[in-house]
């Protein structure tokens, strides 16, 4: 058979070099991983090492954070959450920061925003996935160096993140 009648044929040049990127790739720990997928062990910190790296120095105290989501979740591909927390957000006592972490995603941070005075309120409503029934804890740290927190654990009977 004649490689230049078909045209479809590979050199094995071609064939050695994709052989090479696929060896150096694998050599070097970075497995490919299709668009969107998100590698399990590139988060391997647990719950409460996440919520002490945000934290810092101080003791996260129960209060003061309002999570509001469902406890029961049908589908856990878009899930509605809102976090408000109770401050006055003047240049004196202010929320800086927002944090929502989960238990069990392949990655523990959900969200992570930073606020100052000007935001006028304290509060944030977005969507987000869930892999699968999870404690999930919210955040706030405060302009006087302070953690509020809230937490929640919600069942999802239809698990997102994992689907095919």
């Amino acid at each position: 058979m004649n490689p230049s009648s078909t045209g479809r044929l590979l050199s094995r040049r071609r064939i050695v070099f994709a052989g090479m990127a696929a060896w150096l790739v694998v050599r070097e720990g970075h497995a490919a991983l299709p668009a969107g997928v998100v590698d399990p062990s590139a988060s391997t910190d647990d719950l409460a090492s996440v919520v002490k790296r945000f934290a810092g120095d101080a003791q996260p105290r129960t209060g003061r954070v309002g999570f509001d989501i469902a406890p029961l979740v049908e589908n856990g591909n878009a899930v509605p959450i809102t976090i408000a927390v109770d401050s006055p957000m003047t240049a004196a006592d202010h929320v800086t920061a927002i944090a929502v972490y989960n238990e069990k995603n392949p990655q523990r941070d959900v969200i992570v925003c930073r606020l100052g005075p000007r935001a006028g309120r304290a509060e944030l409503s977005t969507r987000i996935r869930l892999a699968t029934s999870q404690k999930l804890v919210a955040l706030a740290r405060m302009s006087d160096g302070s953690c509020w927190q809230a937490s929640v654990d919600v069942m999802v009977t239809l698990a997102a993140c994992i689907e095919s």
